[in-house]
């Protein structure tokens, strides 16, 4: 087998999933700066530690469906590097262990830089342990949580909660449950990208034994729970602004809802699951642009 190119690792990196980890600190770093609390430091390397852990997830994916036997000739979607032969399972198990280690670098220097030493430190660096484990168990090894339904809560868990929470928290050195709208909103739609995903595979998925929710509930009320959860993002959100912002600035969210319409209206009209794919990248983007525009709203506030 020949040397696998940068292309193979790119595209093993899944590039188009890594706005939605770019977007949850962005919003969280965003909050604490309208609250005179933004340090620059602290947004870099929160940012580099979450798409890191995003590759490590996308890696971990790649391998443990080979490994599952789901990433197959059914399979819809751009191809996967083991699977096609590209990336050997040794090589990216080696890529897992290096990018595991980059991410306990960079996650250390990221809760030294804003922490210092305390036990607020201990129990960020558990978390980011914790956040490593979830990257790399959602498909990969024994018994993982992805084929068993689970990986909404998950994605809701560590794209929301701690991505924003925890991000605010790093920034400030305290919490906020008033930030607690946006950190859901961004984790219902970090989740709605996962179902889109697994109601292109739903077919495969469920013949392979993956359990996702999108085949516990079939592909039509998967589609109807993915308009809950924009619909509900866009409800928490607009309802934070309300409560807590004055003028126009903070509305310039409302932007990123016209592409997120458009890509719910494209949801509904498709019957077929493996039309599915382009909405992925197009869900992702709405989700980065929207986030964008919330945060520099909150800014010129």
């Amino acid at each position: 087998m020949s040397t696998p190119t940068l292309k193979d690792w790119l595209l093993a990196f899944r590039l188009r999933t890594l706005p939605l980890a770019a977007s949850s600190i962005l919003v969280g770093s965003a909050l604490a700066a309208h609250d005179g609390n933004g340090r620059y430091p602290v947004f870099i390397l929160a940012l580099l530690t979450a798409l890191l852990l995003q590759v490590l997830s996308n890696l971990a994916n790649d391998l443990g469906d080979h490994a599952h036997g789901t990433d197959n000739a059914m399979r819809v979607g751009p191809p996967r590097a083991v699977q096609s032969g590209a990336i050997t399972p040794a090589a990216m198990r080696l890529a897992m262990v290096i990018c595991a280690a980059l991410v306990l670098l960079t996650g250390i220097a990221l809760i030294t830089t804003a922490l210092g030493a305390g036990i607020s430190t201990l129990i960020f660096f558990f978390i980011g342990l914790a956040a490593i484990g979830a990257a790399v168990k959602y498909t990969f090894g024994r018994n993982p949580y992805g084929y068993a339904g689970l990986g909404d809560v998950s994605v809701l868990l560590f794209f929301g909660l701690v991505g924003v929470m925890g991000t605010y928290y790093l920034h400030s050195g305290h919490i906020s449950l008033r930030i607690l709208k946006p950190a859901i909103t961004f984790g219902l739609w970090s989740a709605a990208v996962l179902n889109v995903n697994n109601m292109r595979d739903v077919v495969n998925d469920a013949a392979c034994g993956k359990r996702t929710l999108a085949v516990r509930l079939g592909l039509e009320r998967a589609k109807t729970y993915h308009e809950v959860l924009l619909i509900l993002g866009a409800l928490l959100l607009s309802i934070y602004v309300i409560q807590n912002s004055r003028g126009w600035s903070p509305w310039l969210f409302a932007v990123g809802l016209i592409p997120l319409a458009m890509h719910a209206t494209n949801v509904q009209r498709i019957h077929e699951p493996t039309l599915m794919d382009p909405e992925l990248k197009r869900l992702a983007l709405a989700i980065l642009l929207t986030a964008v525009a919330f945060s520099a709203g909150l800014i010129l506030a």
